[in-house]
């Protein structure tokens, strides 16, 4: 595909059009990576962060928010839960917390790489090389650092750098491959000011980067943000704002499936929060082919608002579990077991 053909079918509203994507996807995707959906356990473990963010709810300015930081016995609890599920990973995510020390982080994986089987998926900002070379030394296997948007201008007004610092995302994610982590990105749909043809390039950009994992999500609108407070400013032309909808995420996760045929792409909570009944389902039969159950006690959930309104924000770890797997089975798939590594890692020499 090229950008033109994505730009067609992210204009698309034909629905008999659409099964056809779907179908291609959906084909694609169980070629590439199988029927088997694997569950990733998410953990929270810090919402204290020193970027702002326009967009995001846990920004370092929003002065409403209670903080928090999961102290390593809590975080320990969790892991062991997720062996008990018999989860392949777990995903650490925090803010850019840099309370979150380089020695005490590579301590944390050690031990959890000591006592679990899982892969261990971090996901925590822009980081120093010398923070993301030890956590990968330390056992690290996964990297999670969505660039947001390609386009340049747009990132810059509504990501703005640490004072004195840039941000370049798209190269820190090419060294974190060098340093040997699987990789992660994506980008959110619907974005103020956002085109048509920056989301095209966003896919583009997926396909250049290899990328083994790919998370897209719908911009969802939080009162406590700068974006969310006054997005007016940012809207693209007439006829070319790409609209923040459940239908533009499962074409961008269909077109990043065809795109990307090898990459493991996530049905996620922003799915599940604009569509409670069938928002999963509906994304993983259109290429998607990972879940992530939230194992975040519950104490802790309401203090992660990204975006308002956010799914499963009352639920134990064990609702999560019981919930994702009747979802999965409910549509004919099957629950994945073992760590789910990228096809990139396990068949790369697998034509795509």
């Amino acid at each position: 595909m090229n950008k033109v053909d994505i730009v067609e079918w992210l204009k698309c509203e034909d629905e008999t059009k659409l099964e056809l994507l779907w179908k291609q996807a959906d084909e694609v995707r169980d070629k590439h990576v199988g029927n088997a959906v694997h569950l990733r356990g998410l953990l929270e473990i810090s919402n204290i962060c020193s970027r702002e963010c326009h967009y995001c709810g846990i920004h370092a300015g929003n002065e409403e928010l209670e903080r928090y930081r999961m102290p390593e016995d809590e975080i320990l609890a969790c892991v062991n839960e997720a062996v008990s599920y018999r989860y392949g990973t777990v995903v650490l995510q925090a803010g850019e917390d840099y309370g979150i020390t380089r020695e005490w982080l590579s301590g944390l994986i050690r031990r959890i790489k000591a006592e679990t089987d899982l892969a261990v998926t971090l996901s925590l900002g822009e980081r120093s090389d010398e923070d993301l070379v030890a956590w990968k030394e330390a056992g690290a296997d996964r990297y999670l650092l969505r660039f947001e948007t390609s386009n340049r201008e747009l990132y810059n007004r509504i990501h703005p750098p640490l004072p004195g610092e840039t941000s370049d995302r798209l190269a820190l994610l090419k060294r974190l491959r060098e340093i040997g982590y699987e990789i992660g990105s994506g980008v959110m749909i619907g974005i103020p000011g956002q085109t048509y043809e920056d989301l095209a390039n966003d896919i583009l950009t997926f396909k250049e980067l290899n990328l083994d994992m790919i998370g897209v999500g719908p911009y969802i609108a939080h009162s406590g943000t700068p974006l969310g407070r006054d997005d007016a400013k940012l809207k693209a032309p007439e006829g070319e704002q790409v609209p923040n909808t459940e239908a533009m995420t499962y074409k961008v996760i269909a077109l990043a499936r065809i795109a990307c045929p090898k990459a493991n792409i996530p049905s996620t909570s922003a799915l599940a929060t604009l569509n409670t009944a069938t928002g999963r389902e509906l994304g993983l039969a259109r290429g998607a082919n990972i879940v992530m159950p939230n194992l975040t006690p519950k104490k802790y959930r309401a203090m992660y608002e990204i975006y308002p309104a956010k799914a499963c924000i009352d639920e134990t770890a064990a609702d999560c579990r019981a919930c994702m797997h009747g979802r999965i089975l409910s549509i004919g798939r099957g629950i994945g077991s073992g760590r789910g590594d990228s096809p990139n890692k396990t068949k790369p020499d697998q034509a795509a």
